[in-house]
C-alpha cells in the first residue's frame, strides 16, 4: 500500500504537500470519477471484507470498484497518511419504502476537520446521489454540486443528508420508469457524530451480502461518475445520465444488454475486468439510479 499507487489509480497529478480543503476536494472528485461504486463481488463468487489491505488490493491494484466500506476505508487511509484529521462515522441509509431511517448502520462516511471547520467526505454512495466533493457540516445550507443540490440538516444531534434533484428527461425509446426518482427531494442517510470503527461494520456485512432482503443480493449494480454525469449498470440495464442537459433537467438514456454485452460494458465503460463469471441480477426491489 502506498500513496503513489492510489494517486495513479485516480489520475491525481496535483500537489498533496498541504492537508487543506482544496487538496481534499480534488482527491475526492478524482476518486469518484475513476473508482466505481459496485457490488459485483457478491454476484461473482467473491466475499466482501473490511480488511484495508484487501480493499486497497481490490480497488487500486486490481482496478475494481467497491461499496461504501471499501471506497471510504481506502480514502480514509489516504487522508490519514496525508495528515488530515479524520474520524469514521456510521450512517443509516433512508428506507424509502418504510419512510424511515433504520437503526442498522449500513453505510460508512468520513468526518474531516480542517482549520476548525468540519466536512463530510463520502466516495462510497454511488449513482446520482454521489457527492463530488465533501459537504460542509452546516445545517440547512444548500450546497450545489454537479449532480444537484445537497443539504445537511441537524436536529437533536442527528444529521440528515438530502439531495434536491433536477427533473429527468428519459430517452423516448425507454419505457420503464422504475429506475428513476419520482421525487425531486431525496433523503439519503442520517448519522450522529459518534465515532464508528471499521470493525463495527463487520456486524452487518453478512446481512448486506447474504440476506434475501438486502438490496445488494437482489441487484448487481455498478456506477461511475463522469465529468458531466454518470454511467450505471443495474442487472442487464446500462444507463448514461447527462446532468443539466437542459435548464433544470437531466438527460437519461437506458439500454438493455445481453450477458455478453454486460461483460464488455463493464470493461469498456467502467474499466472493470472480473476474475470470475458474473451472474447479473435485477430482482423486483425498490432502487433508483
Amino acid at each position: 500500500m502506498n500513496l503513489k499507487e492510489y494517486f495513479s489509480r485516480i489520475h491525481f497529478v496535483g500537489s498533496y504537500d498541504t492537508a487543506d480543503l482544496t487538496t481534499l476536494n480534488q482527491i475526492h472528485e478524482q476518486h469518484v470519477k475513476h473508482i466505481p461504486f459496485e457490488n459485483l463481488s457478491i454476484h461473482s463468487g467473491e466475499k466482501i471484507v473490511t480488511n484495508i489491505e484487501a480493499c486497497f488490493d481490490k480497488l487500486i491494484k486490481k482496478k475494481r470498484g467497491g461499496w461504501c466500506s471499501e471506497n471510504n476505508s481506502v480514502l480514509a487511509w489516504v487522508l490519514k497518511k496525508l495528515g488530515y484529521d479524520i474520524t469514521l462515522l456510521g450512517a443509516c441509509v433512508y428506507d424509502t419504502r418504510k419512510k424511515a431511517y433504520p437503526t442498522m448502520k449500513t453505510h460508512i462516511i468520513i468526518k474531516v476537520v480542517i482549520d476548525g471547520n468540519t466536512y463530510i467526505a463520502d466516495v462510497g454512495f454511488g449513482f446520482s446521489k454521489q457527492i463530488r466533493q465533501p459537504l460542509a457540516m452546516i445545517s440547512g445550507k444548500d450546497q450545489p454540486q454537479i449532480p444537484g443540490i445537497f443539504r445537511l440538516t441537524e436536529e437533536n444531534g442527528f444529521w440528515c443528508v438530502d439531495k434536491i434533484s433536477r427533473k429527468n428527461h428519459p430517452e423516448q425509446s425507454y419505457h420503464d420508469p422504475s429506475l428513476l426518482e419520482k421525487s425531486n427531494v431525496v433523503k439519503m442517510y442520517g448519522f450522529t457524530l459518534e465515532p464508528f470503527s471499521i470493525e463495527k461494520f463487520d456486524s452487518c456485512l453478512s446481512y448486506l451480502q447474504e440476506s434475501p432482503e438486502s438490496l445488494f443480493t437482489n441487484k448487481s449494480i455498478c456506477s461511475l461518475q463522469t465529468t458531466d454525469g454518470l454511467r450505471t449498470l443495474v442487472g442487464w440495464t446500462y444507463g448514461e445520465i447527462t446532468y443539466k442537459y437542459k435548464e433544470d433537467m437531466d438527460l437519461v438514456i437506458f439500454k438493455t444488454l445481453t450477458n455478453e454485452e454486460v461483460e464488455y460494458t463493464l470493461k469498456e465503460k467502467f474499466g472493470i475486468t472480473l476474475e470470475n463469471k458474473l451472474v447479473p441480477v435485477n430482482n423486483a426491489i425498490y432502487f433508483t439510479v
